[in-house]
Formats: C-alpha cells, sequence, structure tokens
C-alpha cells in the first residue's frame, strides 16, 4: 500500500501518526516518512467493503472504532445505531455522553481508551443483531482486540458479553466478576442506553467499573 493511500486510510480513522524521532532521519531537505503498522490500515480496508452479510446493503456507512489504538482499556458494544452510523463513530448521542461520563469516573478521557463494536454496520430499525450477523462480523473485532492488546476489556451490555465469553447466561449472572477472554481479563457492565431508562442501576454500573479498576490494578 502507498504511503499516501495508508495516510488517507489513518485520517479516515482518526488516528494520528506517531513518528519515533530515533527511527526516523530527518533533514531540511528529506520528507518525514511515517511508521505506522499497515495491519490496522488494512483491516480497516476489509471493514469498509465487507460485504459478508445483508447488513452491507442497508448501512449508510461502517463504523469502525475509535480512540488510542494502543490503549490498555478496550470497550466492546453490540452495534453501532443509526445516528451512530451516519457519523461513523461508536457511541455518540445521550448514550456516548453516558459513557463518556463512565469512562472518566475510572479516571480516563475518551481518547484514552479504545471502543468499538461487535458489529460494524447499524442493524435497521434499531433491531438487535442476529446471532449470524455477531459470528459474521466477529473476526473483525477479535483482531482489533489483537492489534490493540489491551491489558483489561469492559463488555457493554448482554450482547456483547455474551458473544465474547461463548455463553447464553444472563447479564445479571455476568456482572460483578472478572471474566477472561484470551488471557485478558474482561469485565461485564450495562450498557449505557440501559442505563438511561434505569436510573437506579447506575449504582451497580459504579460498582462494576470499580470492579474493573481493582482488576486492571491486579493485572499490572
Amino acid at each position: 500500500m502507498d504511503n499516501s493511500t495508508r495516510l488517507q486510510y489513518l485520517e479516515a480513522m482518526g488516528i494520528d501518526v506517531w513518528i519515533p524521532r530515533e527511527a526516523v532521519h530527518v533533514t531540511d531537505n528529506e520528507p518525514v516518512i511515517e511508521l505506522y503498522d499497515d495491519s490496522w490500515v488494512e483491516l480497516q480496508g476489509e471493514v469498509v467493503g465487507c460485504k459478508k452479510c445483508d447488513l452491507c446493503a442497508t448501512r449508510k456507512q461502517t463504523v469502525f472504532g475509535e480512540g488510542n489504538i494502543d490503549a490498555e482499556w478496550m470497550l466492546i458494544g453490540q452495534a453501532p445505531e443509526q445516528n451512530e452510523e451516519m457519523e461513523g463513530r461508536p457511541f455518540v448521542g445521550q448514550h456516548g455522553l453516558l459513557l463518556t461520563e463512565m469512562i472518566r469516573s475510572i479516571g480516563l478521557k475518551r481518547e484514552d481508551v479504545y471502543i468499538t463494536n461487535l458489529l460494524k454496520c447499524s442493524p435497521p430499525e434499531g433491531r438487535d443483531p442476529k446471532v449470524e450477523e455477531i459470528n459474521t462480523c466477529y473476526d473483525y473485532v477479535s483482531r482489533q482486540i489483537t492489534l490493540v492488546k489491551p491489558k483489561i476489556i469492559l463488555a457493554i451490555g448482554r450482547v456483547a458479553a455474551q458473544r465474547l465469553l461463548n455463553t447464553k447466561q444472563p447479564l445479571s449472572k455476568l456482572r460483578g466478576e472478572t471474566h477472561q477472554l484470551d488471557g485478558i481479563p474482561l469485565v461485564v457492565v450495562y450498557h449505557p442506553a440501559y442505563l438511561l431508562r434505569s436510573l437506579l442501576e447506575k449504582r451497580k454500573a459504579w460498582q462494576d467499573l470499580q470492579l474493573a479498576i481493582k482488576t486492571k490494578q491486579e493485572k499490572q
């Protein structure tokens, strides 16, 4: 992939290019050559052109994910909603504002973490993702996990938690304890959409975030 195309993909993903000073030699007459793993660019290209399921026929655009690709914290939801698909960003609107506050409550900014969804397209009419859609799309999020190499994962909501942990247990049974996903600690938290409908559950959400902080500290 040529350098200009790579830069276009990186800009589309909202990723700043980092150039280690010791890795390049720059003179007044030489352009700076960015050093970046093509794996992210290639994966983004695959997602943009994906036609593995019927959602490709109804989507406006894919929603790849955003944030720090070297983040210690990775947040994974179920699927982008229609307004998120319009903006091309995960967790925007009221849900996004609440998620941002949840991130702040653990002492981080939104740009400090990496946020994505199991699905990269929005299911029509706001329906839940189908099992076959999740399974078809799962390779993408699995590769994102591999590339980010997070120290902890937050599974946001029931659908994400059940698929990541390969279980049918209800969210009430999954939250409140630390799980493992390929050696990475995983904590289940309520989806912001649920918390906006069930304000009294915010106390439990706070407890889950405190568990995540404790789990992350123990791993260090």
